[in-house]
């Protein structure tokens, strides 16, 4: 192990001894800094994650959610210097937890606190109300659409947006039990998650991923309401501009 390895694994483990050769500028052991400095990167790094999964924590309680970020941070220190990042890994932490197994829905929960963090700091743009009244109708099918960097959509086996919905909105229905597929938008500043309706994640999911309209639709189950779906997102502004499969644009 390297000594910057040491000192970061001594860093993020209370238990871990103050590395070898730190001293103070008088040449004294610093033992009594060094742990200063690492309770408060330990709280930098816990006030991280309790903002940045604020309906993780609302489901699992402010003392279960401080001790299971505390384990987090040990196992997952920070691989970017901005703390908007962190916690990319924290879903699938939370999945792979032996004492979560029966909270089987905290992944995709906390994938959504991640899209709400992710949207709201991506990049602007200017959204194309207009952009499919500009293609000929017979022409639709082969059309490719082109997203603000803030859409993100997210299907789950679980209720998402209802668990998401109770948790943050007051007096709201208790979650049913069904799948559900969520788009997340920013029309304005503060971005915020929609319901998508049957088979709308899988057709939204390829357009993001650039499938034309007629791919997409494909992707939907039979009948599936794909003007809705495009109400919504102009609506939105997720929808920056359009163009024909064979062009470059």
């Amino acid at each position: 192990m390297t000594r910057q390895a040491g000192f970061r694994a001594a860093l993020l483990d209370a238990r871990a001894p103050v590395p070898a050769g730190l001293q103070d500028g008088r040449g004294r052991p610093t033992e009594k800094r060094f742990a200063v400095y690492r309770n408060n990167v330990a709280v930098g790094l816990r006030a991280a994650l309790e903002t940045g999964f604020p309906v993780v924590r609302k489901l699992l309680g402010e003392a279960p959610f401080r001790d299971l970020a505390g384990q987090f941070l040990r196992a997952s220190p920070p691989a970017d210097p901005r703390m908007m990042h962190y916690g990319t890994g924290f879903p699938a932490y939370l999945e792979a937890h032996p004492a979560l197994a029966r909270l089987g829905y905290l992944g995709d929960v906390a994938r959504l606190d991640l899209a709400l963090r992710r949207s709201y700091h991506a990049g602007d743009a200017a959204p194309d109300a207009g952009a499919l009244e500009r293609i000929a109708p017979d022409d639709l099918p082969r059309a490719r659409l082109r997203f603000a960097p803030g859409v993100i959509c997210l299907l789950s086996r679980w209720p998402l947006f209802d668990l998401w919905r109770f948790n943050m909105v007051p007096g709201a229905a208790k979650p049913r039990a069904v799948a559900q597929a969520i788009v997340v938008l920013r029309p304005d500043f503060d971005p915020a998650p929609h319901l998508l309706p049957a088979g709308g994640g899988e057709v939204l999911a390829a357009l993001l991923g650039g499938a034309t309209l007629g791919e997409a639709l494909a992707r939907g189950p039979e009948g599936f309401d794909l003007a809705a779906l495009l109400g919504l997102l102009i609506s939105g502004h997720a929808i920056t501009g359009a163009g024909l499969s064979e062009d470059p644009s």
